[in-house]
């Protein structure tokens, strides 16, 4: 299954006197179709990874996961067939959904100088009689 990437705009909000108060970005819709119907999120959570850190690798045989970069800015690493690719979401990258197949390695780094927001919508949801965590041998990524 290749990896899938949706980017979303940033809509300027107005109140009831037209003036900018805010903005909203849409996530997830079902209507979009992005996520295949199988793997709708089930759980949505928040993970913050700190300035210059990286979260993972992970490895997840059964779990699908999606993740969107609310705040700052992210590289997720992917590892496919030996090789690595990055993808980026964030604020300088239109808030990019990054759709992570099951049997995938990946880690998310930091590439800011503030913390990072990131959601994560995976599909099924992380239960703890249902470990789906495995190591990831030969990771090299530099």
């Amino acid at each position: 299954m290749p990896l899938r990437i949706q980017k979303h705009p940033k809509i300027t909000t107005k109140d009831k006197n037209g003036q900018e108060n805010g903005f909203l970005i849409p996530i997830y819709n079902v209507h979009d179709k992005f996520i295949d119907p199988d793997h709708n999120p089930k759980q949505i959570y928040l993970t913050v990874v700190s300035p210059g850190t990286v979260k993972g690798p992970h490895l997840h045989m059964k779990r699908w996961g999606c993740f969107t970069c609310i705040k700052g800015n992210v590289k997720v690493l992917v590892r496919k067939n030996g090789k690595y690719e990055e993808y980026f979401s964030g604020e300088k990258y239109e808030f990019a959904s990054i759709e992570i197949p099951a049997g995938t390695a990946a880690a998310i780094q930091n590439i800011g100088d503030i913390d990072a927001y990131v959601l994560n919508m995976p599909c099924p949801a992380w239960h703890v009689e249902d470990q789906d965590d495995h190591p990831v041998e030969g990771w090299e990524y530099e």
